[in-house]
């Protein structure tokens, strides 16, 4: 089948429409970063710098780093637009350009999320690394995909009777991380977590400004939920995006975040860009290793 120009975008040098990559452009090892600002972060430690692009908040630098080639971009916040990097970057290694097809022969990206989180369980320090085990995602985008399949409808079952969910907002759904991937990166520096990933920074995560939330309660009800021994550990953004995206399109997910905050305590990281460091370097030594 022949994908027309209005499903597969190209631009006029055609590059994939958002993220203005062509395929040559990116390696099978993607580190994604929310922050534009952050890629440099990351790539500063590259041993060289081939590719530098941008558009909108895409950010993309393609590098080595002892003889490993390694591409890191930004996704800016939010599951939406992971929506758009997920499956554009999957465009660009499985399906050709020039014919408009999608190719027999899979590629199978790795994919690596450095973000930055906040804990709901009070002995989670903060500047800790954890390293997101499942995602429970409190978005629609996994429900516009045919994805039943790879979702773990018990345990998104058993926290909707807990959490009492209220009815107009959308289904949780739950994914794993690539277990192949998870055991190249996990260390005795990194714990392990079931990451919630919310809509929005502030109603959706429990912050109350000047705006009441549909369920104030709702921060306890995901810190008290427990499944086979296993509680939720931190809130942030993209995760569950990530990890449904990549496991229907064939890809290795794993997310690692730095708890730059801890909701139970009120405390919040003194020094945030040093811990975020530490993560980006303890993450690229293990993909290097």
């Amino acid at each position: 089948m022949v994908l027309s120009a209005s499903e597969l975008i190209l631009n006029a040098n055609s590059s994939i429409y958002h993220l203005n990559l062509l395929p040559e452009d990116i390696a099978n090892t993607i580190i994604t970063v929310g922050d534009l600002d952050r890629v440099a972060d990351v790539s500063k430690y590259f041993d060289s710098i081939e590719l530098k692009k941008g558009k909108r908040e895409f950010h993309t630098h393609t590098g080595s780093l002892n003889g490993k080639r390694i591409t890191v971009i930004s996704t800016g916040i939010g599951t939406d637009n992971i929506d758009i990097v997920l499956n554009e970057l999957d465009a660009l290694v499985n399906i050709d350009f020039e014919t408009r097809t999608i190719k027999t022969s899979k590629t199978s990206l790795d994919i690596i999320r450095i973000g930055t989180s906040g804990a709901i369980q009070p002995k989670i320090p903060i500047d800790s690394f954890l390293m997101s085990e499942y995602a429970i995602g409190f978005d629609s985008l996994l429900h516009f995909y045919d994805s039943e399949h790879i979702q773990n409808t018990e345990l998104q079952n058993a926290f909707i009777t807990h959490a009492n969910w209220f009815k107009h907002k959308s289904t949780p759904y739950v994914v794993n991380a690539d277990q192949e991937l998870s055991k190249k990166l996990v260390s005795n520096d990194i714990q392990l977590g079931f990451t919630a990933t919310n809509v929005g920074f502030y109603g959706p995560q429990g912050r109350q400004l000047r705006l009441k939330t549909q369920d104030v309660d709702l921060n306890s009800k995901l810190a008290s939920f427990l499944y086979n021994n296993m509680k939720i550990t931190n809130l942030e953004m993209e995760t569950s995006g990530i990890y449904g995206l990549s496991k229907l399109l064939g890809h290795k997910a794993v997310s690692l975040n730095c708890i730059l905050a801890n909701r139970c305590t009120g405390e919040f990281s003194k020094n945030p860009a040093k811990s975020v460091d530490l993560l980006i370097q303890n993450t690229l030594q293990k993909l290097t290793e």
